[in-house]
């Protein structure tokens, strides 16, 4: 991680680093992150290409750093980046969750969430995911461990769609090169543990971006320019997979 600093020499073209801060910084940023059931109705046939998803939110923070970071932060942080990112490329995304809150109540489907939050927050996302249409999802998330030595993204697939190990592997493969090369990880196959990748059809994964459990790299995630590197190896790694994937289409 120390070698950071080294990651766009020789990586992507001077277009797509304009792209990327234009996207982060320029006047896009409140038409990237309307309310998202808008975007998805407005948006012609096939004009949403991926559905990106903060993990957590609201009352569930999701894990926490030992000085008090959570994952449900990092998480949005992270996911809008890559959004702004996708979409000034011409990669149609949005977010699942664009706000501090859980989805349990996102379709009005009960009067009273008690003890159906969770639940209903995930059936939510898997709700919208389909309603958009989207050819592909990528679920942002921490992880921890009560030993604090491990650190490093990992990715999860989903067992669904062959696509879904392709895109893994290329999002773990870019991270691994440009942004963490001490990272060994590989890709996991999910189980049924992880509810919405069990139950996508579509090209799915879950990218675990780092552990808080670790000081180091908690202290990483913390720092915002970071946060951009990383988010801008995850997007890079997803555009080359749906780039690709088209083209076998």
């Amino acid at each position: 991680m120390k070698n950071r600093t080294k990651f766009l020499s020789g990586f992507v073209s001077m277009s797509l680093v304009f792209l990327f801060i234009a996207a982060l910084f320029g006047g896009m940023r409140g038409l990237l992150y309307r309310n998202q059931s808008t975007i998805a109705a407005d948006a012609p046939e096939d004009a949403v290409m991926l559905v990106i998803d903060p993990g957590h939110g609201g009352e569930d923070g999701g894990c926490s750093s030992a000085d008090g970071l959570l994952e449900k932060d990092l998480n949005l942080s992270i996911a809008e980046d890559v959004s702004a990112i996708l979409n000034a490329a011409g990669y149609p995304s949005v977010l699942t969750r664009t706000e501090d809150t859980l989805l349990y109540d996102m379709y009005g489907d009960r009067t009273d969430y008690k003890g159906y939050k969770k639940i209903y927050d995930l059936k939510n996302r898997m709700r919208f995911t389909e309603e958009t249409g989207a050819k592909y999802f990528v679920s942002i998330h921490m992880n921890k461990f009560p030993d604090p030595q491990y650190s490093g993204l990992q990715v999860y697939y989903s067992p669904n769609d062959p696509g879904s190990i392709q895109m893994a592997d290329m999002i773990q493969n870019y991270v691994q090169k440009y942004v963490q090369p001490e990272n060994s990880r590989e890709t996991k196959k999910s189980n049924k543990g992880i509810y919405l990748l069990h139950r996508m059809k579509i090209p799915a994964v879950l990218v675990e971006c780092g552990f808080l459990s670790n000081t180091e790299e908690a202290a990483l995630l913390s720092d915002a320019s970071y946060r951009k590197t990383l988010s801008l190896g995850i997007a890079c790694a997803i555009m080359e997979y749906c780039t690709g994937d088209v083209a076998e289409g």
